[in-house]
């Protein structure tokens, strides 16, 4: 059963690491909590959606995902950029005002782009049109219940994860993006042109946020709420990691997913473990989870105020 567990929190790590990378790398360069993220998230999921109900199955696929799924998927990284590139150059980049004033204004964004999403698509929950999978044999005698789409997702989650780190550490735009999150006065000096590598963190950061809200909707089923309701999470992994840290932000969004999907393991203790007496475990269900992860934080932080990984990315 803690496998099982572990494979699910694995599965919904993947999806808390594409967000919290998009959020960190947003705040590391345009240096404000974009609070319009989670519903940045949710654009790119119902961008999927249309997407993929217009070209249907389109064959056969892989792990039992059809071919308009990763057209879709694609489709819903790029309406995520585009929605948030517009934003900055039409409000953001418009705006005199410091870091607080600006995330004020994204909690308003947010309220927005929902509501647009509301009147397209109604409020009540719908799913992708995908087969539903049983869970993989093989893996059913170890207790562990994944099917394919869950395989899926954590594979796309690690080469979109390694793509990032590739560009970031081999990239001319990378060094440029990490020299820039260091100092940008210094970054601007040294003639490095901060307005597109801005451009680029919008258009990656939010991409990243498109797919994870693709792979959200997979994983669970899409509403008008979805990413608003996974952005405390996802900030609970930036802070955890260490605020405009993007490393730190995968390590903390890592933790924070698995312990979200542990937490049911603590009513379980003496099932789980016989030399553990049953007074030790804890009545507690998954509808605690994200208090839970929220108390690691804290725990965390009073011993480490500037997360796991620190500053910079």
């Amino acid at each position: 059963m803690v496998l099982d567990y572990l494979a699910s929190g694995l599965v919904f790590s993947s999806i808390i690491v594409l967000g919290s990378i998009g959020l960190s790398l947003i705040y590391s360069i345009a240096n404000f909590a974009n609070f319009a993220h989670g519903d940045t998230m949710t654009v790119g999921a119902y961008a999927a959606l249309v997407t993929f109900g217009a070209t249907g199955g389109l064959g056969a696929g892989l792990l039992g995902l059809p071919v308009g799924f990763f057209v879709a998927l694609v489709v819903g990284i790029v309406a995520a950029a585009v929605v948030a590139v517009l934003t900055e150059k039409v409000v953001y980049d418009g705006m005199d005002t410091g870091s607080i004033e600006l995330l004020i204004t994204s909690i308003g964004i947010a309220f927005i782009y929902r509501a647009i999403i509301r009147m397209g698509f109604g409020a009540d929950f719908t799913r992708y049109d995908v087969q539903t999978l049983r869970p993989i044999e093989t893996l059913l005698p170890y207790g562990i219940r994944v099917t394919q789409h869950d395989v899926a997702i954590v594979l796309s989650a690690f080469v979109l994860v390694g793509g990032l780190h590739t560009l970031l550490q081999y990239s001319d735009l990378g060094r440029k993006m990490r020299a820039m999150a260091d100092n940008p006065d210094l970054a601007r000096v040294s003639g490095i042109r901060t307005d597109r590598v801005k451009l680029w963190t919008w258009i990656i950061g939010a991409g990243l946020a498109g797919s994870g809200g693709v792979f959200l909707g997979l994983y669970n089923q899409l509403s008008p709420r979805m990413g608003f309701n996974l952005l405390l999470l996802i900030f609970a992994a930036v802070i955890l990691g260490g605020i405009g840290s993007v490393y730190g932000a995968m390590l903390g969004g890592f933790l924070i997913g698995m312990i979200n999907q542990l937490t049911p393991v603590l009513g379980q203790l003496g099932e789980l473990l016989p030399l553990v007496p049953d007074t030790f475990a804890i009545p507690i269900g998954i509808e605690y989870a994200n208090a839970i992860a929220f108390v690691i934080m804290v725990a965390v932080l009073l011993v480490r105020p500037r997360g796991i990984a620190g500053e910079g990315a």
